[in-house]
């Protein structure tokens, strides 16, 4: 197996550099640019060609990019051009706000998932079932910012349960989790219903009914270990997206995080601020996608019998 996870991660150097010119390239031909943040007005033209000196911006944007990289690949994020502070003194400080809501956000759609996707399975073409589904039907075509605002008016005007904003105490957490899991939830309960079913079908499943094992024992220890190789793949897929999906509930709930600091460095057009997040989401996004691949090979047999 580790020749393959060596020859993944390789795989993934194209992918991160080809990111990395689209990051940087879409940022640049955005119009404006930091330095109309700094200048005052009217300032002369020689004050802004100073400006633009001082921070490389009037070299070509091909070498812009170079220096951009190699700093990046040293470790080095660059300077905040309008914060005026270290790009990953900024990026440490919004992070963990990030994750831990990302976190949560993750256990509360796998374990609420997969749970609902067990009872749907279960109880097929039943009440349960249809409930369930439709549920998730609804749950799964709410934008997260609409949802959002909706639960911070039932639970937050109206009953005043929780804060309407903030990072204060773990009671702030509730509604943001609430708003980014349930759209997770609906994806993983899908997946854990057809999975199931498609693997009740299995030979297997059928042996095990003629040895005389209870039901239940079948569904919940060997049918359910069978359909969460799919699972797992998709909610390994999911850390990327829901550290994503975070930026937009940060900026509802008015929540420090790496959204809320991406959103503000786009409104001020710092380039190395800008860059740095959604290089960020992008790497979480890529290493999702290897973690799933390798959770995969660990739990499914013929995925390391291909790699052999």
């Amino acid at each position: 197996m580790l020749p393959w996870l060596i020859r993944r991660v390789l795989m993934l150097v194209p992918v991160f550099l080809a990111v990395s010119v689209v990051i940087f390239s879409i940022l640049h031909f955005i119009p404006g640019d930091p330095i109309d943040n700094l200048l005052k007005v009217g300032s002369p033209a020689s004050a802004r060609a100073e400006m633009e000196a001082r921070y490389g911006l009037d070299r070509a944007l091909p070498v812009q990019y170079g220096i951009w990289l190699g700093k990046v690949l040293q470790g080095d994020l660059g300077m905040a051009i309008v914060a005026r502070r270290p790009v990953a003194e900024l990026i440490a400080q919004a992070m963990p706000h990030s994750l831990r809501l990302g976190g949560l956000a993750l256990l509360f759609s796998s374990v609420v998932g997969i749970t609902l996707g067990i009872i749907a399975a279960l109880w097929r073409d039943r009440w349960p079932d249809r409930a369930i589904m439709g549920g998730v039907l609804l749950g799964s075509t709410m934008p997260n910012f609409w949802l959002g605002l909706i639960l911070m008016l039932i639970f937050s005007v109206w009953m005043g349960w929780f804060p309407v904003s903030g990072a204060r105490g773990w009671n702030s957490l509730v509604l943001p989790v609430l708003t980014i899991g349930l759209g997770g939830t609906a994806l993983v309960t899908r997946i854990t219903r057809v999975a199931m079913i498609e693997a009740v079908r299995q030979d297997f499943v059928t042996l095990l009914h003629a040895k005389g094992l209870p039901p239940w024992r079948i569904e919940l220890l060997h049918v359910l270990r069978h359909a969460l190789i799919p699972v797992v793949t998709i909610l390994a897929l999911r850390i990327g997206w829901i550290l994503g999906g975070a930026i937009t509930v940060e900026v509802v709930f008015a929540r420090p995080g790496l959204g809320t600091l991406l959103i503000k460095s786009l409104g001020q057009h710092d380039y190395p601020v800008v860059q740095a997040c959604l290089l960020m989401l992008a790497m979480a996004v890529m290493l999702g996608t290897l973690l799933g691949d390798v959770l995969q090979a660990m739990m499914d047999p013929r995925v390391r019998a291909a790699m052999a």
